[in-house]
């Protein structure tokens, strides 16, 4: 018998209400895949409030008592040596090191109660990238076909753009992993047609371009398209009447790819070179700089979800490499390295877009979000730095629909634990497709056709403006 506690066993149940509406059907010969897309069709409609979403992942896990919930009044051991300054929110203070930060947090949402139980980054960086528990909590969590698929993936699957010249989901510029590739980053057993455009360059380099969208020397589109056409003929002539569904998800994928080719929309988005020398100066000219630059022209351009990773490492052994994965090992001491490398990108970047969002009035529309897998344990340890903890951090939401200067939860004394209004990433999961106009609870199918939820959460309606 399965066990309701069961993640797994939440993820694939639907609504009581549902089966009790269509209650005998089966007996008049219904499949139950086929009751489930009933009943999700009478359900009502959510009117989105955000129109794209850019998904800034925090690779390593941001330490939350250093950042978004400090506790300058507990003990030593555990009040972070960073001070804390007043922002444009009363409510809100952080770190000292934010202070170009400090001026726009009347814009944002923190959610200080986010926690789960996985320690690994693998596990618990697939559960943030997709908002579903993992099978296990295990560092060498393997990418396989049966975990669920990225955010965007899901929007692509539930809400394409009508324009199919324009990305639904675009991704860069890494693969993140830890030692093996970290689960939820495409679209895994939606099939390949739902993957994110992938760009493996970095937006900061004098060549960045979109080799996607680029044509060999002297091979003009309307040869490429002619080429196609005469190709698609002898493919039909060839053809088997039935072919692997990832064979069919790449030929779906490489027709995306030839109308994207013809997008001139499309080619400008990516061409940073358009953006005056003062502004990417502003954005900062990194990797993450120029790619929080991006994001926003993507959705100037209406791509509805992009994911820009921080790192592709969680961290390094030296300073100014990698992700936030202080521990504290050779002469990465989160203090003050932290100060010097991760906490000044970040001021420099995320104030930046959200400005930059506000004055093209594009932030009512846009969801910003700022998050890692988990946070640092609220203890420091022996080599003045923090380790995993994943039993409460922080996440900055903006725009797109969210309260402007406004906090939801209370963590304990040492932002060890939940005191008030704890989170999921279930629950920050179905957030996010609420703002969207998804339903939380709408379906999805695996590769057997099985119907599963895309969150088991609730929207953190309280957030929502």
């Amino acid at each position: 018998m399965s066990d309701p506690s069961c993640p797994s066993f939440r993820q694939a149940a639907f609504a009581r209400r549902d089966l009790l509406r269509v209650g005998g059907a089966g007996l008049l010969g219904m499949t139950m895949p086929g009751l489930l897309r009933g009943a999700e069709a009478t359900r009502a409609k959510i009117a989105p409030r955000a129109k794209s979403v850019i998904f800034l992942f925090q690779w390593g896990g941001p330490s939350q008592i250093d950042i978004l919930d400090m506790k300058p009044d507990a003990e030593k051991e555990y009040r972070s040596p960073h001070g804390q300054i007043r922002t444009s929110c009363p409510d809100i203070e952080i770190c000292e090191h934010l202070p170009r930060m400090a001026k726009h947090m009347d814009k944002c949402t923190v959610i200080r109660t986010v926690h789960h139980t996985m320690n690994n980054h693998n596990s618990a960086g697939y559960y943030a990238l997709s908002g579903h528990r993992p099978p296990t909590d295990d560092q060498r969590l393997r990418d396989l076909p049966d975990l669920y698929p990225a955010y965007g993936s899901v929007v692509s699957k539930l809400a394409p753009n009508a324009d199919a010249s324009i990305p639904t989901f675009v991704s860069y510029p890494h693969v993140i992993a830890d030692g093996s590739r970290t689960p939820g980053q495409h679209a895994s057993f939606l099939g390949k047609q739902h993957d994110p455009l992938f760009i493996p360059r970095d937006p900061n380099g004098a060549d960045f371009r979109l080799p996607e969208l680029s044509l060999p020397a002297g091979l003009t589109l309307e040869r490429v398209m002619a080429r196609r056409g005469l190709q698609g003929i002898v493919d039909a002539q060839s053809r088997m009447l039935e072919y692997s569904a990832e064979a069919r998800g790449l030929d779906d994928y490489y027709q995306s790819a030839l109308a994207m080719l013809e997008s001139p929309r499309v080619r400008q988005a990516f061409d940073l070179s358009r953006e005056p020398d003062w502004l990417r100066e502003k954005y900062g000219r990194t990797t993450y700089g120029q790619g929080c630059l991006l994001s926003r022209r993507l959705a100037e351009a209406g791509v509805k979800f992009t994911t820009c990773y921080f790192s592709a490492s969680i961290g390094g052994r030296k300073i100014g490499d990698g992700g936030w994965d202080t521990h504290g090992f050779d002469n990465t001491r989160m203090y003050p390295i932290v100060e010097g490398y991760h906490l000044p990108i970040t001021d420099q970047t995320l104030p930046t877009l959200i400005e930059d969002l506000d004055q093209r009035g594009m932030l009512d529309d846009t969801l910003v979000v700022w998050m890692g897998e988990f946070g640092r344990t609220p203890k420091i340890n022996k080599n003045a730095s923090r380790d995993h903890w994943p039993k409460c951090y922080s996440v900055l939401l903006a725009g797109g629909g969210v309260k402007r200067g406004f906090v939801y939860g209370k963590s304990d004394k040492h932002a060890a634990e939940p005191a008030e209004d704890a989170v999921t990433p279930e629950d920050l999961a179905a957030t996010i497709y609420h703002l969207m106009g998804i339903d939380p609870r709408a379906m999805i199918h695996d590769t057997q056709d099985r119907p599963l939820m895309i969150s088991s959460g609730e929207p953190v309606l309280e957030v929502v403006a």
